[in-house]
């Protein structure tokens, strides 16, 4: 059994808290612009002595509603300036944070709420209010409800009145009681498979993902740089990067428009870039049609194959003087667009949430941006392992972070522990001990560490294919390929029993207007009048046999079904951090996986 260890590089002491550090700010930086915020279309500079004083507000207004310590606060938004101040504000007066997803049905928001008993709840819409009010009759713990968009009643005024007349000698005690062992946040899992569970963090697991990122990243997570907040603040990976980045004075913008997310790159102009592979493929993928669209497929082609030549030249001896001068070209060309799409100024990004795949990778490296991948589960507060500046391995999840451990089982499976870990399920101790083994977290996913400590994740445990014949398959390679290809936005691989692996793919409907108009289909046709279209069979073909050649012939893709549809948040197939739902879309798409297996032995 392989194991490795990284020693801890800093302490987290007893009396060590979260939140402390927005008071600490204020007393040594008070000027220091921490945050930029959106006030009517202009990026509107926030000191760390006005996000303080915000903070301090909404906490003595919470202490004024009642909130005790270890009370659990729930907040349902979107990522927003305000959703920092609530949980700073929240961890001050010695409660726990409790994010919800604001995609999330009423039935999820029931479950949250009445399983943690939740005392309170910041709801960012009136829709949002009127849903939780609705099911107020199974909330027997639920005391306030605050509207974070309440006109003159905002949840942020209304505490800062309220709490007016508490004396500030309350917060302080609040914070002078907190310790590291105490727990600071309660993050329920997507559920996926089964009913969510809270993985209950301690301060403590939040300060040793803090400093370990520090210590991985200190040039990136450092007072001058930027960064543009737009994942989930309700998954750990963005409250994670972002109590960092607070932390360590980075400028923090937030927003949750994801649809012009590109242009407001351009305004804010972020330094470092943090997101799931989903968006770094959606600015590769959005690159390549463009430039189809506009007649230089070819020439992209091109840039793209010179780009991935020469970051893999990088690990072997560097480039040669023909590959250089190419890609200097091409940077003139195709790659100072690519990094003009991401603010112009980002220089470092950092990927996790899923695997980002290798070639995106060398991609991204070769066009001046290098994406420094990493691994980690909500149990492990964000991230415990992560390729860094001069220890970057693409294709691989990087090496420990400080004061943690990880080792392979015995069937493959990678299992963690150390600072980040949690240290179980909240009120289910039964799925708790299921994880653990002697202090080791069970991760469910399969993993391979090289000599030099690197991680590489084969595919989770649970989503493992083994068809009729016995063969053992591991979906995740197949489909990262797969949704490389611009036209493809997602893939789900299937052949649990069955003699052979088929896939299930989604057209992308921004690529799919400009593939239709090159490929002179009528403009009005849709994906399900063209799913037996032979130009569009042929295209998805071409992507499957390329995505083959990762695999051995056993493990290839034989077949494959273009669905009517594609995958979305709304209609059940994705979480919120874009991961297909395979359960749900195996259930829903039921009749197309029969059909690719209905000719089978017949």
């Amino acid at each position: 059994m392989r194991e490795f260890s990284e020693p801890a590089t800093f302490t987290v002491g007893a009396d060590d808290d979260v939140v402390g550090v927005v008071f600490a700010h204020e007393r040594e930086d008070p000027d220091h612009v921490i945050v930029q915020r959106l006030v009517n279309g202009t990026w509107t500079d926030v000191t760390a002595a006005q996000m303080a004083a915000a903070v301090r507000a909404t906490a003595l207004g919470l202490i004024a509603e009642g909130v005790a310590p270890g009370d659990r606060v729930a907040v349902i938004s979107a990522t927003r300036y305000e959703w920092p101040i609530i949980d700073f504000a929240i961890l001050a007066a010695g409660a726990v944070t409790v994010p919800i997803y604001e995609t999330s049905s009423a039935e999820q928001v029931r479950f949250v709420l009445a399983d943690s008993g939740a005392v309170a709840v910041f709801a960012e819409t009136d829709a949002h209010a009127d849903t939780i009010e609705g099911l107020r009759g199974d909330l027997p713990d639920l005391r306030t409800v605050l509207r974070i968009d309440g006109g003159s009643d905002s949840a942020l005024d209304r505490l800062a009145a309220a709490g007016a007349g508490v004396d500030a000698a309350v917060l302080d005690e609040r914070l002078a009681g907190l310790r590291s062992s105490d727990p600071a946040t309660l993050i329920y899992t997507s559920g996926t498979t089964g009913r969510p569970k809270g993985c209950q963090l301690t301060h403590s697991n939040l300060l040793h993902e803090i400093r370990g990122a520090k210590a991985c990243f200190p040039d990136q997570l450092a007072k001058g740089e930027k960064l543009l907040v737009f994942l989930p603040l309700a998954h750990v990976l963005a409250r994670a990067i972002t109590v960092a980045a607070y932390t360590n004075k980075v400028t923090l913008g937030f927003t949750s428009d994801i649809k012009n997310l590109v242009p407001t790159l351009g305004v804010f102009k972020p330094t470092l870039v943090v997101s799931v592979p989903r968006v770094f493929e959606k600015v590769y993928n959005t690159a390549e049609q463009n430039a189809r669209n506009g007649g230089k497929g070819t020439i992209f082609e091109r840039a793209a194959d010179t780009a991935i030549a020469w970051s893999m030249a990088q690990d072997d001896g560097g480039a040669g003087l023909l590959l250089k001068a190419k890609h200097a070209v091409f940077d003139r060309l195709v790659y100072g667009k690519l990094r003009a799409a991401l603010g112009g100024n980002c220089h470092s990004a950092i990927s996790g949430g899923a695997p980002l795949g290798a070639r995106l990778g060398h991609f991204y490296r070769g066009v001046g941006l290098s994406i420094y991948e990493g691994y980690g589960l909500t149990e492990t507060s964000a991230a415990i392992t992560v390729n860094r500046v001069n220890g970057l391995k693409v294709g691989s999840v990087g090496k420990l972070l400080p004061g943690n451990a990880m080792r392979i089982g015995d069937d493959g499976e990678l299992l963690v522990s150390g600072g980040v870990v949690f240290s179980g399920y909240w009120h289910n101790q039964e799925e708790t001990d299921a994880v653990f083994t002697d202090g080791w977290f069970h991760t469910g996913d399969l993993g391979a560490i090289d000599d030099e400590g690197f991680l590489s994740i084969v595919g989770r445990k649970k989503e493992i294919i083994v068809t009729a014949g016995g063969k053992n398959v591991a979906p995740a390679l197949l489909e990262d390929r797969l949704r490389a290809h611009p036209l493809i936005s997602q893939a789900m691989c299937v052949g649990d029993q069955q003699p052979f692996i088929a896939a299930l793919i989604t057209i992308d409907p921004e690529a799919f207007e400009g593939w239709k108009e090159r490929n002179r289909k009528d403009s009005g046709a849709s994906v399900a009048d063209l799913t037996e279209d032979p130009d569009l069979l042929a295209e998805i073909d071409l992507a499957v046999k390329e995505a083959n050649q990762a695999v051995s012939n056993a493990e290839a893709i034989r077949k494959f079904r273009i669905l009517p549809v594609d995958f979305t948040e709304d209609t059940g197939e994705l979480t919120p951090t874009l991961k297909v739902k395979r359960k749900v879309v195996a259930e829903k798409f039921a009749g197309d996986v029969e059909a690719l297996y209905a000719k089978v032995g017949g």
